[in-house]
């Protein structure tokens, strides 16, 4: 059974970075990405990659985070 986990602090950010996990993305309580995987962060912006071709950042501070663990 999954889990999800919040992302709230910087050492959540980079373990998800590094341990390569799955994140959702919700904005509003809105679904805004479902599968990518953070490949970069700071303290206003995570930036999130679903595909080859598709990365998309988002505000740290308007949107919530969540690792899905399986």
């Amino acid at each position: 059974m999954a889990t999800n986990r919040r992302l709230e602090t910087e050492q959540d950010f980079q373990e998800a970075m590094d341990q390569e996990r799955t994140i959702r993305v919700f904005r509003d309580d809105e679904m805004l990405n479902a599968g990518g995987r953070v490949i970069r962060f700071d303290s206003s912006m995570i930036a999130v990659q679903s595909s080859v071709s598709d990365l998309d950042y988002y505000d740290r501070h308007t949107c919530e985070f969540y690792e899905l663990r399986k």
